[in-house]
C-alpha cells in the first residue's frame, strides 16, 4: 500500500471512530462529551434534522435539542449497520443506518418505560479540525417499513 492510500485509510479509520463516538456520547447522555463532538465556531453553519424534526440551524439550537432529547429519554441504544464513509479534502460524509432501541420515562412502578424500536438512516458530515474530526451536519430520516405502510392501508370489512 502506496503512502497516500495509508493516509487514506487511516482517515477513514478516525472519521469512523469520531461517528462512533458521537453515537456513544449520545447513549451516555453525556452532554459534555456530545457537544465537543461537534464543530466549535461555527454558529451559522452546523445543521441538524432530527426524523420529524424541522432542521435545526446553529451550534446552540443543535446543541440543545441533544440536550432535550437527553432529558426526556431514560435509555437510548444505537446499533449502526450499513456504515459508508465518503472524504473529499478535510470534509468527510458518513452515511449509516441507525437501529435505534430507546425507552421513555419509567411508567408507575417500572424501572424503565416501554422499550420501542426504530429505524432511521443518517447522514453525518463531518470536517477535519486540529482536534480530529467534527461533526458540522446529522441528517436523519425514519425508514419506513412493511408494517408501517399496512399501518396506513384500509382494512376491508
Amino acid at each position: 500500500m502506496n503512502e497516500e492510500h495509508a493516509q487514506a485509510a487511516a482517515d477513514i479509520a478516525e472519521v469512523e471512530a469520531a461517528n462512533t463516538a458521537f453515537y456513544e456520547a449520545l447513549e451516555r447522555g453525556d452532554y459534555d462529551e456530545l457537544s465537543g463532538r461537534w464543530l466549535p465556531g461555527e454558529e451559522l453553519t452546523v445543521s441538524c434534522v432530527h426524523p420529524g424534526w424541522p432542521v435545526l440551524t446553529g451550534r446552540g439550537d443543535v446543541l440543545r435539542s441533544y440536550a432535550l432529547i437527553m432529558a426526556n429519554t431514560e435509555y437510548i441504544q444505537f446499533f449502526l449497520t450499513d456504515v459508508n464513509v465518503s472524504m473529499t479534502g478535510d470534509t468527510a460524509l458518513v452515511t449509516c443506518t441507525e437501529n435505534i432501541l430507546s425507552g421513555g420515562p419509567a411508567e408507575e412502578g417500572n424501572a424503565l418505560g416501554p422499550l420501542v424500536g426504530q429505524l432511521v438512516v443518517a447522514t453525518n458530515v463531518f470536517r477535519r479540525t486540529a482536534d480530529g474530526w467534527k461533526l458540522w451536519s446529522h441528517h436523519g430520516s425514519p425508514v419506513l417499513t412493511d408494517s408501517d405502510e399496512d399501518d396506513d392501508e384500509e382494512t376491508p370489512s
